[in-house]
């Protein structure tokens, strides 16, 4: 039997501790700094909901509701505010002018970037360590830069193409074989398997074509290039046609990033190596693996026109450590692969989803280049349609739908017009703004024809979309991001004719962490036919 007296101090710890959970919700509900600001009562009250709608995948979508109920400005947790309106990305990301006439920014919140026992890199460092690391690393960034890696850039869009026409087939009628080999008897002599006749095309007993899942073609293309420019050889994934285990790893690292958060914002970061064993050995096997190639890149003994070429020139003038430079370039692998090819898979499912669009920018592409040698990484920002459509789906399917908190600084400011006490998080929460009816016309409609000046969509507040960021931490890829999309979609366009096959999918019902967790994406690519 448990002692009495021991019996009654339990009981007496846990009634303390109920008091003081119930203490702590009458604090954040009524005299909490935050307490005017409208929001959901179980969010002001306590982080539990928030956290627990984050590692659902849910977070994301109700914050848009959230906004629509409470108007641009919603107190989403107990310390911590959503701005749905074009003037926060200004106050929370962009440049300020400090009591002493010094520029400054708002820190960015520890909780969601920092890692214990990991050197922060290029995203989560302080602002000097920041302004440092851009530098060196711009020029690979800039025009010049780009024009320089044109050629290996293109190398990979030209493997992409091959291997899908490789894998393709004409439609029926214009030509029944699979490229990869021939069809006899209804089936594929290379792959040895059953054809299976198309069931969407009727009085054609021609085999069906091959199912692609751009969501892994695009991943493969945008893993590979961003591999070649930031280690100097890529992934092997279109050689292959198949997952580096190195990028699963970055993918899986990603999406589990969410429930670690989860449990720093609850106060109980300590409990991560226990409760999350698994991201433990995720972290483990990409920091050997960055420190693989990287120092196979280091090795290289010529000079090449690559991403981290000035970061590595500088490395030791800038007193850099190994920790600090691994993270740096995992930090791009990461930036300049993911979510250029979550855009990619969005644009292409709301293309296919709107045959006239889709239309359109194809007889954009094709009207444009007379062959393939024309298209660019220069020639392709003269389509001025295909870019309408690449912006409008990153405002309907933004690569990073959640907000990147900044921390309030002593004092407090002012944000869009509302006084934010100290120590406050804030963010501009991007699938919430891009969809909130305050700010878009049809919010849920793809309507490229917005960003090309139509009248009808003339209040829309375009300024809001912001998928980049803004200020002295805006995405240094934006350049690269905008050519490589325009390049990859221009090429297939101007090869195939693109049809999902499943006209009844509902792709974009996705769950949202740090980033989607995307499905396939699977279409159909019937090559097109020259005359």
């Amino acid at each position: 039997m448990i002692p009495a007296h021991l019996g009654a101090g339990a009981a007496l710890g846990a009634l303390l501790i109920v008091v003081c959970c119930i203490g702590r919700v009458i604090y954040n509900l009524y005299f909490h700094p935050l307490a005017s600001y409208p929001g959901p009562l179980l969010n002001r009250a306590t982080r539990l909901v928030y956290c627990y709608r984050l590692v659902t995948g849910r977070l994301s979508l109700d914050v848009r509701d959230y906004h629509e109920r409470y108007g641009p400005v919603v107190r989403i947790a107990p310390n911590e505010l959503s701005f749905a309106c074009a003037a926060a990305w200004k106050d929370i990301y962009g440049h300020r002018i400090g009591p002493h006439g010094t520029t400054s920014e708002l820190p960015k919140n520890p909780d969601f970037y920092l890692l214990k026992g990991q050197e922060p890199g290029i995203l989560a460092t302080n602002r000097e360590n920041h302004a440092m690391l851009r530098r060196q690393l711009a020029h690979g960034f800039s025009d010049r830069g780009l024009r320089a890696q044109e050629s290996l850039i293109g190398a990979y869009v030209d493997l992409l193409i091959q291997r899908l026409r490789e894998r393709a087939v004409r439609k029926p009628g214009t030509d029944a074989r699979f490229v990869r080999g021939q069809v006899k008897d209804g089936k594929d002599e290379e792959m040895g398997s059953d054809a299976p006749l198309l069931s969407g095309l009727a009085g054609s007993d021609a085999p069906a074509p091959p199912r692609f899942d751009m969501t892994q073609w695009y991943n493969w293309t945008t893993f590979d290039i961003i591999g070649d420019l930031a280690f100097g050889e890529p992934f092997g994934c279109l050689e292959n046609a198949t997952y580096h285990p190195w990028v699963l790893t970055v993918n899986n690292t990603m999406l589990r990033m969410a429930s670690q958060n989860a449990v720093k914002y609850m106060g109980l970061g300590w409990l991560i190596p226990l409760l999350l064993k698994f991201v433990i050995t995720s972290r483990r096997e990409h920091i050997a693996r960055t420190d693989e190639k990287l120092k196979r890149r280091m090795q290289l003994s010529f000079e090449r026109p690559d991403l981290i070429e000035g970061l590595l020139k500088k490395k030791d003038e800038m007193n850099l450590s190994w920790s600090r430079l691994r993270t740096t370039a995992s930090s791009l692998i990461i930036a300049g692969s993911e979510t250029t090819a979550t855009l990619l898979s969005g644009a292409t499912y709301l293309l296919c989803s709107h045959p006239e669009v889709l239309r359109r920018v194809t007889d954009e592409v094709r009207s444009t280049f007379a062959s393939e040698q024309e298209i660019t990484l220069t020639s392709v920002g003269n389509l001025p349609y295909m870019l309408a459509c690449l912006n409008e789906a990153m405002r309907r399917y933004p690569p990073v739908p959640i907000g990147t908190p900044r921390v309030v600084p002593a004092a407090g400011m002012q944000i869009a017009g509302y006084d934010v006490p100290e120590k406050t998080v804030v963010a501009v929460w991007q699938y919430a703004a891009y969809h909130s009816t305050q700010n878009f016309r049809e919010p849920f409609e793809y309507r490229p024809e917005r960003f090309l000046h139509d009248p009808k969509y003339e209040n829309d507040k375009i300024e809001v979309l912001q998928p980049f960021s803004v200020g002295p931490r805006n995405c240094l890829g934006r350049n690269l991001a905008y050519s490589e999309m325009r390049l990859i979609l221009a090429r297939l366009l101007f090869n195939f004719d693109i049809e999902l096959a499943d006209k009844n999918s509902q792709w974009l019902n996705q769950n949202a962490y740090i980033i989607w967790k995307k499905p396939p994406l699977e279409v159909y690519l019937h090559p097109r036919k020259v005359e």
